[in-house]
């Protein structure tokens, strides 16, 4: 990370109190399942979004992005939120959502000046507005003695981009930005927040765990993920009538054999996808036996379904993610590949063996180049732990 106390030194022309920072994450498996009430397997990986700040006493919120080089003012009486009033989300909508939520929830902040830097990739699928959100919420906690733990801390972070923003997004990326375990992926039941950390059985089979940038970009709001959680919820009401439980709450509470029973009956849209989720959800559940038995070989195949899944019945995958996903499946060493994130772009996550890093970095993203006349990045992750404080006390003068 760069050195955020000086950057808020020079910007605010007053030391940092605070400085935090929140991870981004990649998910293994279980995509737009979090939504539905269903199981996820992320894991937070070493991209970070960091904040250096200091309160303020005129109850302004100034903020300094980094990325853009531009500066943001609001006042902490006023924060309306975006929901609703017809523009696209600024950057600095999900640092004040975070402060509207709290506020909302009954804890008392005041104001303060924060400078915000990340090298998460935006718009990739890797969750750079969760890692913000985490951070926002990691930094006022910190600076103003509100007791959040990692779970609360989560929920609120989720708050502020469902309401304020308006991406009804779920729980996993704020989840695995506030909670992750370093070396482990995180599985979460999305409707209870239970959750365990599970050893990822890499060295044993000298792999990695890699993020491919396609380089393609997508803004959730503008795309079509809304419409795909408005699908589920009719899918939902459709299955509910046709089960006789017309107080089905979620396509979680759906199993393959109801849906096998009686998925005929929906509009074809509707059926693929409830076919995905709750395929998917199932596909979570073998994906944790097989990291608990050490089995990549299994995950993998487990991961190669489920981007067929999300291609085939999502309809959220495009020809750059396929071109790279199919690629890497096809090559020795990699156990399996998918997209991750929402779709729509972004990028795919694979686990493979280091070997096969050379055949991929220097035949397949150069084929990739060609084709689509993109410029993809690949990177090997490690597993990290959640948002920290990075200054923990008030720093004197």
């Amino acid at each position: 990370m760069i050195d955020l106390e000086r950057a808020f030194r020079e910007r605010a022309g007053i030391r940092a109190t605070h400085v935090v920072r929140a991870p981004g994450r990649v998910n293994l498996i279980g995509e737009h399942t979090d939504y539905n009430d269903g199981h996820v397997l992320p894991m937070a990986i070493d991209r970070w979004v960091g904040l250096a700040g200091a309160p303020r006493q005129d109850g302004r919120i100034v903020l300094h992005a980094m990325h853009r080089d531009e500066r943001h003012e609001s006042s902490l009486d006023n924060l309306a939120p975006v929901v609703g009033s017809g523009r696209h989300a600024h950057w600095s909508d999900y640092m004040l959502g975070v402060a509207h939520v709290l506020q909302q929830a009954g804890y008392r902040i005041g104001g303060f000046e924060a400078v915000v830097w990340g090298n998460v990739p935006r718009g990739s699928g890797l969750s750079s507005s969760a890692a913000v959100e985490v951070a926002t919420a990691t930094l006022l906690a910190s600076m103003f003695d509100l007791k959040l733990d990692p779970r609360v801390r989560a929920r609120l972070a989720q708050r502020a981009e469902c309401d304020y923003v308006g991406v009804q997004c779920g729980i996993m990326d704020q989840f695995a930005s506030s909670a992750g375990v370093a070396g482990h992926a995180i599985w979460l039941d999305c409707r209870s927040l239970e959750s365990r950390a599970l050893p990822l059985p890499l060295a044993a089979h000298e792999a990695e765990v890699w993020v491919i940038d396609s380089g393609v970009r997508r803004g959730l709001v503008d795309s079509e993920f809304n419409r795909r959680r408005q699908e589920c919820q009719q899918a939902v009401k459709a299955l509910g009538l046709a089960l006789d439980r017309v107080d089905l709450a979620s396509l979680r509470d759906v199993s393959p054999e109801d849906l096998n029973r009686v998925g005929t009956t929906l509009e074809p849209t509707l059926l693929k996808r409830a076919r995905h989720v709750v395929g998917e959800i199932a596909r979570v559940e073998q994906a944790l036996r097989c990291l608990e038995a050490g089995d990549l070989g299994a995950f993998g195949t487990l991961m190669n379904e489920s981007h067929r899944s999300l291609r085939d019945d999502y309809a959220v995958s495009i020809a750059e993610l396929d071109y790279l996903v199919g690629s890497m499946q096809d090559t020795p060493g990699v156990f399996g590949a998918r997209l991750t994130g929402a779709g729509f772009g972004g990028c795919c996550v694979a686990i493979a063996r280091r070997e096969a890093r050379d055949e991929v970095e220097n035949t397949i993203l150069p084929a990739y180049r060609m084709k689509f006349d993109r410029s993809p990045t690949l990177w090997a992750c490690q597993a990290v732990g959640g948002a920290e404080i990075l200054v923990p006390e008030l720093l004197t003068p």
